[in-house]
């Protein structure tokens, strides 16, 4: 995605031109103007608006940060489906500065980051993947001789949109588990002068962002968000409601242990800490691994990465929901299955009186037997 290529896109040419330099077919293009649309809640008539703005779009000019956070999210990022036209979108944007991936280092580095702020200044989109250290002055994450912070506010500050990605980003992570030594926050917390828009995850779907900048492409703003700052086309539903494993939380059907008859039967993670109930994400639609599979798929419940302070909040993992406000998921879940098993017990001795009713009627008027005093509810 990221790689060198010959056909190099000009700055003054339009998109449309490069992809058909590219041999990129229409079809291909409106393919995937489409995908996109469909990821963002958008109707069909959406689609010639996107393919228009993305022909005529010149090379936008991208500045990637990378503060106080493990690479995961640019990890996720590269392991886009392969190939895809998704992918191409992202190798024709101008990624200037991103210091994990670029070739260059040290000054030349620096130098490729200051350019790219001028040179785009009010133009440029800012990714920021990691958290911000502020105890002690920022001291616990220094880039070419700046703080974190110091680098992130001078980089916002002439950017057209900012976009956190990653948990770290989006409200500090793991580093900002308690007791949070660091003073770890998320971009929002800094950048308070524009609007930030949250990819949540630890790490985030790389579809997810690449749908976010191809909206602000077409549209010239970020997309609708929720409370938090996440974008409601990704995360408007409970993963809970959108799981493959749903009808058996309803019908109380439930892994105790893993490996159990439970779990190899496909059944509800929520008794081994599934936190899917109190989890906001698009992990049951999208997925991974070119829309492979997600973790419950694969048998291992939610951790609820995607939920602000999931560290203290979710843990731990493996025990069943913590007490999340609003929810009240543990006390359905009791309720439900307690309703099942009376009901399923209801249901057996009602079929057995049945049963015997009719057994008992036979059997009187195969052999003209007196019939039973009235009021007992065998009488003929």
């Amino acid at each position: 995605m990221l790689t060198p290529t010959t056909h190099a896109w000009s700055d003054d040419e339009a998109l449309g031109g490069y992809l058909g330099r590219r041999g990129i077919s229409r079809r291909d293009f409106i393919e995937f103007c489409g995908q996109m649309a469909a990821v963002l809640g958008l109707s069909s008539l959406a689609v010639p608006r996107i393919a228009e703005a993305m022909e005529s779009l010149k090379r936008p000019s991208v500045i990637w940060l990378q503060l106080q956070e493990c690479t995961g999210c640019v990890e996720s990022v590269i392991r886009t489906s392969d190939p895809t036209i998704g992918d191409l979108v992202l190798d024709t944007i101008s990624l200037d500065f991103i210091d994990t991936l670029m070739a260059a280092a040290g000054h030349n580095a620096e130098q490729a980051l200051d350019n790219a702020r001028k040179q785009n200044a009010g133009k440029y989109v800012l990714i920021v993947t990691g958290s911000v250290p502020t105890n002690e002055n920022g001291i616990y994450t220094t880039i070419a001789g700046k703080t974190a912070r110091s680098l992130l506010e001078e980089t916002a500050k002439d950017a057209a949109a900012v976009i956190a990605v990653g948990a770290c980003a989006h409200w500090g992570s793991v580093q900002a588990a308690k007791p949070n030594p660091t003073g770890a926050v998320g971009v929002s917390e800094i950048v308070r002068d524009k609007p930030v828009l949250n990819i949540a995850g630890c790490p985030p779907i790389a579809d997810v962002i690449t749908a976010t900048v191809v909206h602000f492409l077409t549209f010239g703003r970020l997309p609708e968000t929720d409370a938090d700052g996440r974008p409601l086309f990704a995360y408007g539903n409970r993963i809970h409601d959108q799981c493959p494993r749903r009808a058996h939380y309803d019908a109380g059907q439930f892994v105790r242990t893993f490996d159990d008859a439970g779990a190899r039967e496909g059944y509800c993670l929520y008794e081994v800490g599934c936190k899917g109930p109190a989890t906001f994400s698009p992990c049951p639609i999208f997925m991974w691994n070119s829309h492979t599979d997600f973790p419950i798929g694969a048998g291992h419940p939610c951790i609820g990465c995607t939920e602000r302070h999931f560290w203290d909040t979710m843990t731990p993992f493996y025990q069943r929901l913590p007490d999340v406000a609003g929810v009240g998921v543990e006390r359905t879940a009791d309720i439900l299955g307690a309703a099942l098993a009376v009901g399923a017990a209801a249901g057996v001795a009602a079929h057995a009186a049945a049963t015997g009713i009719y057994q008992i009627r036979s059997r009187r008027a195969g052999s003209g037997a007196e019939q039973p005093p009235a009021g007992t509810g065998l009488e003929e």
